[in-house]
């Protein structure tokens, strides 16, 4: 589509799901096939940005040396494509509103006029999981799941995110999913047992979840940071906390696709 001075574009906020390109929605699909231009991170994983032309791409996520696009660049990017007349896609892993920053995308688009549209995706918060042989709930185990970024360190006075609250909720019989968090997993597991739960709870890391080279690491709180270490786990990766993490070891044998890798 050309650009045109009358025409103002609209911007879809699209969740890409974990990585698979097979649990991309069709709407999501077709949209990265017709869009003008596709602003995306590295979450998407790459068989998905294999999907869109080169041209059509643009990188607004951390590079080498840890540079990173900031999210007001990211802002001003889309509204000047619109304004331009495009149909940009934001790119985004999972679902936009799950950690995705579709919320404050969305506030920043509507201040500015500029029609979106919200394409919901599968959260990795459960498909991570899941694939791995691991439900986020369970009725022997798990009645309730909480989900909670690992960016923060526990240790920060000004933390958003209550570690003893989250215990709290695990030791009732809830199931706790950290994405983002295989960096400060010592933090969180020591601020997790000061706060009572036991050293035997399970444990699982699913590190790039439906990609090529999926895989999953468990232990339990006691072990877990060694079981990280050994493996090797590297981000992008889920923690789940919780009686359920022991489920895959159950099912393993019978697990078929990528989340039997690993």
């Amino acid at each position: 589509m050309a650009d045109d001075d009358t025409r103002v574009g609209t911007v879809y906020l699209v969740g890409s799901g974990p990585g698979d390109p097979g649990l991309l929605t069709v709407r999501a699909r077709d949209l990265l096939e017709t869009a003008d231009v596709v602003l995306h991170d590295k979450l998407p994983g790459p068989e998905i940005l294999d999907l869109v032309p080169p041209e059509k791409r643009e990188d607004v996520g951390k590079r080498a040396g840890g540079e990173r696009t900031p999210q007001s660049e990211t802002n001003v990017r889309l509204v000047s494509h619109a304004r331009a007349g495009r149909d940009v896609v934001r790119l985004k892993g999972g679902d936009p509103f799950v950690f995705g920053r579709g919320g404050e995308e969305m506030e920043h688009l509507a201040r500015e006029g500029i029609p979106f549209e919200i394409v919901p995706g599968v959260t990795s918060a459960i498909a991570g999981p899941g694939i791995a042989g691991i439900p986020v709930t369970h009725r022997d185990h798990a009645s309730s799941v909480t989900f909670v970024t690992g960016h923060e360190d526990p240790k920060k006075p000004e933390s958003a995110v209550d570690w003893a609250a989250l215990a709290a909720l695990v030791d009732a019989g809830g199931t706790l999913v950290v994405l983002m968090g295989v960096g400060h997993l010592p933090d969180y597991v020591a601020a997790l047992r000061e706060a009572g739960l036991s050293g035997d709870l399970p444990v699982a890391m699913v590190e790039r979840a439906t990609w090529p080279d999926t895989r999953t690491a468990a232990g339990t709180l006691d072990t877990a940071v060694d079981v990280r270490d050994e493996a090797e786990v590297e981000p992008p990766a889920i923690t789940v906390i919780g009686e359920v993490a022991a489920t895959r070891d159950r099912v393993l044998e019978f697990l078929r696709g990528r989340g039997a890798d690993g």
